[in-house]
């Protein structure tokens, strides 16, 4: 009985494992005002950080008529091919246009 225990548990662990996302290598971008990002897709989501900061935004992955877009409800990144915009959305303050891979 233990071993039949054991190797379920063993088996949902494994199972557990090989549905996680795996994410993607991280991007540096900067745009036109001046400011940085590093941003990675991680299943349906972008992960970023801003001008090298600690805090890390989750952007979950929302419709878009072209391109992609991420957001959390308080900063938004639109790529389209590559380049994107990034803004705040309670006020659609620009923090960049035009950014690009560096």
């Amino acid at each position: 009985m233990r071993k039949q225990v054991s190797l379920w548990l063993s088996g949902a662990v494994l199972a557990g494992c090989a549905t996680t996302p795996q994410p993607g290598p991280w991007q540096h971008w900067q745009c036109d005002s001046g400011v940085e990002l590093h941003w990675r897709l991680v299943d349906e989501q972008a992960e970023l950080r801003l001008d090298g900061a600690q805090r890390l935004y989750r952007l979950a992955q929302q419709p878009a008529a072209s391109g992609a877009l991420y957001s959390d409800g308080e900063l938004a990144l639109h790529t389209k091919g590559e380049q994107g915009l990034l803004y705040w959305v309670a006020d659609d303050d620009l923090i960049g246009r035009d950014c690009k891979a560096q």
